[in-house]
């Protein structure tokens, strides 16, 4: 017996302004955590040596993918709009 899914609602597509902003929120969260990933390396002893390691390439190969797409799109980026994104609690 197969079952058949239906699509119940047609999904509201964001609008360019809302998938710059959650590209640039995705940025920075990556980078708050390189930097996390980075101070407790510092820190690590033993085999936790190799996880931070892990932990700091993947997320600046993420950076640098995400700074590439937002590059690419042409947005541009300051410090009052960070302040903004970091002050509605959307990172």
């Amino acid at each position: 017996m197969e079952e058949e899914y239906v699509k119940e609602q047609k999904i509201k597509d964001k609008t360019q302004k809302q998938k710059d902003e959650e590209l640039v929120r995705s940025a920075m969260k990556v980078k708050l955590e390189l930097e996390v990933a980075r101070n407790n390396f510092e820190y690590a002893q033993d085999e936790l040596i190799d996880y931070f390691a892990y932990q700091i390439k993947a997320n600046q190969s993420k950076l640098d993918y995400l700074l590439g797409k937002i590059k690419k799109r042409g947005i541009i980026l300051d410090l009052v709009a960070q302040r903004e994104l970091k002050s509605k609690n959307v990172i």
